[in-house]
């Protein structure tokens, strides 16, 4: 091609037909790309809307004929009835007491395929799976066997369905209005490599005959060239050409969030930046092997990322404002003067409800193998506290406590009390950013210290007594959580002070510098605005603020 920006510039023109795109992110680690040998699995909830608490389903038995209402995940709205399954197990956020855990990110795809007579939507058909289900494998069986008796609802999904053996990406679309069933393909992730997927299907061809790490429909091809989708050999065929052409939204908001998880670590970053600047048409693959093994902590990391540091950085550029805040506001395409524009689209974003690095450890118990390392709020601003799977009940701070939700304030709520802390900070980042991440790293670091003692505490009490060690795990979990927000709250009281009225006020030992004769607060600190923003205003005021000689 003789220009290579010729098909990023047919995608950007393409960029107004673009709807609102879903945003959420599914980092993923095998066991033996992790450096203690658990799955790890990471999730962002990235919705307006969504409130950030932490679901919790106790195990129940039900007797015969006992009927489930389902109710769409995103509205609320009833969707209808399905029989109850005899037992179900307990889940707290996106784990369940087996260690099974099931994330996922909506790409879509096409809107013809939409069946609004179903009763199964995406979000139902999660803890369905995770309150049914021992292992991976057997979720896939239950999610699948579910929308193909019940229909499904939404639009097309990419799930993430984990244990602490096997990682798979599910992918699944319906089949249109009144069409019972859904096409889908599931790939297990190879143990030694990473992956990862953001509102774009990720899965291209795949091996129909390797029944152990491939699973899919038995319609998933001719149902695509019944709808004209596909007409080649089956061996070249391709779910995420069929089923959800890339544009320029699924290239640069989505598939470019992949890109900066492999960029981090594997060596492989640069040979995939033209496909995200629209040089080449050929995808990533799937999974990638890691440069070293990954910890919890560098995925927690990682989804606090803001393509720093990539020729995506969002951090530097006039859009970060004088404080070089790494956000950018949505809708992420927008016009000026008949011309057509965007945004980046990092992993980190202001919208989300919840983040969390789940954990699933096959050398322990699951009641102490499976944790859950949960957030509210964006990721780049929260804390991750320590989750068992075994937790009987949320913490009240992760719950709609006072009434809390998406519309009502509570400072009981970890949600507000983040988003409280991430708004001061949103509008000066570049000067509040150090104090945050000081006292974030002091609480995540205490947790992951924790760990060791608390679980040796938790494996004594699990060999006498299964229910003491349950109870013990979900009353540190609620600690954790509670803890968290208290400090969090006091921080929050700090900055309000330390920042107040676009100053500085001097601090020493954690405390506010005072006059050691008359005990008044010393004078603060005027900063006023970083230089190059100084340099950016007058370029744009010309003389009108220039001071006469």
């Amino acid at each position: 091609m003789k220009n290579k920006r010729f098909m990023f510039a047919l995608l950007l023109v393409a960029a107004t037909a673009i709807q609102p795109i879903p945003a959420c992110t599914n980092l993923i680690v095998g066991k033996n790309a992790s450096a203690d040998g658990s799955v790890i699995v990471s999730y962002s909830a990235d919705s307006y809307g969504h409130f950030g608490d932490l679901c919790h389903f106790p195990a129940a038995v039900y007797a015969k004929g006992t009927m489930r209402d389902i109710y769409e995940w995103d509205t609320g709205n009833y969707l209808g009835q399905i029989p109850e399954a005899a037992r179900t197990f307990n889940v707290i956020g996106n784990i369940n007491e087996y260690q099974v855990t099931i994330a996922e990110t909506t790409f879509g795809g096409r809107p013809e395929l939409v069946d609004t007579t179903a009763v199964i939507d995406y979000g139902s058909l999660i803890y369905l799976g995770l309150q049914r289900s021992r292992t991976a494998r057997e979720a896939i069986k239950v999610m699948t066997d579910l929308v193909q008796t019940y229909g499904y609802y939404s639009s097309g999904e990419s799930f993430t369905i984990a244990d602490p053996n096997e990682a798979w990406i599910m992918e699944m679309i319906g089949k249109g209005p009144g069409v019972r069933g859904a096409v889908w393909v599931a790939v297990r992730i190879p143990d030694d490599c990473i992956s990862a997927h953001a509102n774009q299907s990720r899965i291209h061809q795949f091996d129909m005959n390797d029944k152990q790490n491939c699973l899919y429909s038995s319609d998933v091809i001719s149902f695509a060239r019944e709808k004209g989708y596909f007409n080649g050999v089956n061996k070249d065929f391709s779910f995420a050409d069929a089923y959800n052409p890339l544009d320029f939204g699924g290239l640069r908001y989505c598939e470019a969030r992949v890109w900066s998880y492999f960029n981090m670590f594997t060596d492989r970053g640069n040979e995939f930046l033209p496909y995200i600047e629209g040089q080449t048409t050929e995808p990533m693959p799937l999974y990638l092997k890691p440069t070293r093994k990954l910890s919890a902590q560098d995925i927690q990391r990682a989804m606090r990322d803001h393509y720093e540091g990539t020729p995506l950085d969002i951090s530097r550029d006039f859009g970060a404002g004088e404080y070089h805040a790494p956000y950018r506001l949505s809708p992420l395409s927008f016009e000026v003067n008949g011309e057509k524009y965007f945004n980046e689209r990092p992993i980190s974003t202001y919208q989300t409800a919840w983040v969390f690095v789940s954990q699933m450890r096959a050398g322990l118990p699951d009641a102490i193998g499976g944790l859950f390392w949960f957030g509210s709020d964006d990721a780049n601003l929260t804390v991750f506290t320590p989750v068992y799977c075994c937790a009987t009940e949320a913490p009240e701070c992760y719950t709609h406590v006072d009434g809390a939700d998406y519309a009502q304030f509570s400072w009981k709520s970890s949600f507000w009390i983040f988003n409280w802390v991430a708004n001061m900070a949103y509008q000066r980042y570049s000067l509040m950013i150090d104090d945050i991440r000081a006292t974030q790293s002091e609480l995540e670091t205490t947790f992951h210290q924790a760990q060791e003692g608390i679980e040796a505490v938790a494996a004594k009490l699990y060999e006498k007594n299964p229910a003491q060690a349950k109870a013990f795990l979900t009353n540190y979990t609620a600690m954790t959580a509670q803890t968290t927000l208290d400090t969090w709250k006091k921080l929050g009281e700090f900055l309000i002070v330390k920042y107040n009225d676009g100053v500085v006020r001097r601090v020493k030992d954690g405390k506010f510098e005072r006059n050691a004769v008359t005990g008044r607060s010393l004078p603060p600190i005027r900063p006023g605005y970083p230089k190059e923003f100084l340099e950016e205003y007058v370029k744009q005021t010309g003389d009108r603020y220039k001071m006469p000689e």
